[in-house]
Order: C-alpha cells, then sequence, then structure tokens
C-alpha cells in the first residue's frame, strides 16, 4: 500500500466512502419516482376527482340509458363515492384496502357496452382535466382503469 501523508490510501478511501455514501444514497432515493397515490395528492385529492366524476356518472346520459346500472349494482351514491375512493387509492399505490366487492361481481348482469365504457372514460377524463391532473397521471390513470375493463364490460353493442 502506498503512504499518502502519513495514511494510507486505503484509509483516505474509506473516509471518503463513508462521508460519500450516505449521500449518494440520499441522492438515489430522491430520484426514485413517488407512487402514483402520492403524486395525485394522497386521499383527499384523489376523493375529491372521484366525488365529481361519481357526480358526472350519475347523470351521464348513455349511463342512465341501461336501467340497470343503478339498480343492479345496489349501492348508493356515497357509497359508490366512497368504495371508488377506496379502490383507486389502492390500485395508485395506496395504504388503503378495497373492501368492496369484485369488478366482475358487481357488473355482473349489467350488460356493459363498449358505448358505455366509452361515455365513463370521457366523463373520467373531463374530471381529470378539471382538477388539471398532468398527463403522466392521465395516462396511468387510465391504465389502471383500462387493467379492470375486461371485468366489465360484458356486450359489445347496444
Amino acid at each position: 500500500m502506498k503512504k499518502v501523508g502519513g495514511q494510507y490510501l486505503t484509509t483516505v478511501t474509506l473516509l471518503i466512502l463513508l462521508f460519500c455514501l450516505p449521500n449518494f444514497a440520499q441522492e438515489t432515493d430522491q430520484v426514485k419516482e413517488e407512487s402514483l397515490y402520492n403524486r395525485l395528492g394522497g386521499v383527499h385529492a384523489i376523493s375529491q376527482v372521484v366525488d365529481d366524476f361519481v357526480d358526472r356518472l350519475w347523470v351521464n346520459e348513455v349511463l342512465n340509458a341501461n336501467p340497470k346500472n343503478k339498480e343492479a349494482m345496489g349501492i348508493s351514491k356515497p357509497a359508490l363515492k366512497y368504495l371508488a375512493t377506496e379502490l383507486t387509492c389502492m390500485a395508485t399505490g395506496g395504504p388503503q384496502k378495497y373492501s368492496g366487492r369484485g369488478m366482475k361481481e358487481v357488473h355482473s348482469g349489467l350488460n356493459i357496452s363498449e358505448k358505455e365504457w366509452d361515455a365513463m372514460v370521457v366523463d373520467f377524463k373531463a374530471t381529470l382535466n378539471k382538477f388539471n391532473v398532468p398527463a403522466k397521471e392521465q395516462t396511468e390513470l387510465l391504465e389502471v382503469v383500462g387493467g379492470v375493463k375486461g371485468d366489465i364490460v360484458m356486450s359489445s353493442a347496444r
């Protein structure tokens, strides 16, 4: 080992590592992307978005053309808002746990069509735009929602 100013090179290297590694680890943690849940603002922000979205769905003419939508779900508007908030929080990485029934079970027998799905997506995008949700987060949310489409859309035409 080569001596450097009375200290061994390995000692200097060790000291550099000891002082630099904590800073490097901290920077690496900061570079890690936050969860979608956190980027959306957590439960309070998500609940506001869900509130607006469910209000839109509740009066959507395309969705209301299917009389089974509200009847068959057997759920009140406030309960739907609560469960949709739970589900959205959980699906975006939040600590909440969804306590409702599965999407396939809830929508079974409703014969949801592509047209109804598309109408829901239009309302969803309008809500996201109203709350100025950034494009990246909108894309991620639409991917999350799209992941359950197969459990919801049961009919191709109406």
